[in-house]
């Protein structure tokens, strides 16, 4: 039995150490490609031709924009509905039906959800290719993640926790602001953090919705071009490989980035709760 044990976890650790290298290997690939075509005219530059001049800035003013009025729209939302099915919904067909539908929406391709945007927010309601648009469209596309995450890190606080604060004479209002949310909100951004990572680095559903404007967005009208559509564009039409290899660059530096920003503030929220 013993010898099964190791054997499984030498398999484990094979599996592990494979996964760790093989990223490794990708982001040292990108940043080896990338780095030496990085420049401060690059990054404050605005975008020239085609692409393959001038540098990115209005591409990644663009990329913080949706990112933030996506969040902004979704967060809210996916929290809310997750708080809803755990702590106030009962077991009904109605729920079972929800977290179906949840379900099979996480997993469906995105260039589905980018039709639908596309016809739904574009066509009937006039955005067109724009900003707007396309965080809506983001919105619908991460919601389902955000609200299963959210209900995962939700259903892990104790149920001791709730009804201490209860018997102290706290409502279920206060309960879950004070007590359960602060809990779950590791969980809660680690759902967020997935979120983003998948937005940022989409460009199916926002090819057909965000558009392709290589301006910095003046309104929530107007077309904008993401870092992901950028590079696709750049790869896509074989325009300037050392042009799409730096922009791989800084969307891999902008995703590390927030990770790491938003772990350091999970851990100051879990710092302070705890003291």
């Amino acid at each position: 039995m013993r010898q099964h044990q190791k054997v499984a976890m030498g398999f484990l650790w094979g599996a592990a150490v494979l996964t760790v290298a093989m990223l490794l290997l990708i982001i040292g690939y990108i940043l080896a490609k990338g780095v030496p075509h990085i420049t401060w005219e690059f990054l404050t530059g605005a975008v020239k031709g085609m692409g393959d001049e001038g540098g990115i800035f209005p591409v990644l003013v663009n990329t913080l924009y949706f990112i933030g009025l996506t969040m902004v729209i979704a967060a809210p939302l996916g929290v809310m509905a997750a708080i809803y099915l755990v702590e106030y919904a009962k077991e009904t067909r109605m729920v079972r039906l929800i977290r179906f539908c949840t379900e099979n929406l996480a997993g469906m391709p995105s260039i589905i959800f980018g039709l639908f945007g596309f016809i739904f927010f574009g066509k009937m309601f006039g955005l067109s290719y724009s900003l707007l648009n396309g965080a809506l469209t983001a919105t619908v596309l991460i919601l389902p993640t955000i609200i299963r995450t959210s209900e995962e890190a939700l259903r892990a606080v104790p149920m001791s926790y709730r009804e201490g604060s209860l018997a102290l004479g706290a409502t279920q209002l206060r309960t879950i602001r004070s007590v359960v949310l602060p809990a779950a909100s590791g969980g809660i951004i680690s759902g967020l953090l997935l979120s983003i990572g998948r937005i940022v680095g989409e460009t199916a559903a926002l090819f057909l919705t965000l558009g392709s404007g290589t301006y910095i967005a003046t309104s929530l009208t107007k077309s904008a071009r993401s870092l992901a559509l950028h590079l696709y564009t750049l790869a896509r039409e074989g325009i300037s490989e050392d042009m799409a290899f730096a922009t791989a660059t800084v969307l891999v530096v902008v995703v590390v980035g927030i990770n790491i920003g938003a772990n350091a503030w999970v851990r100051h929220l879990e710092k302070k709760r705890t003291t």
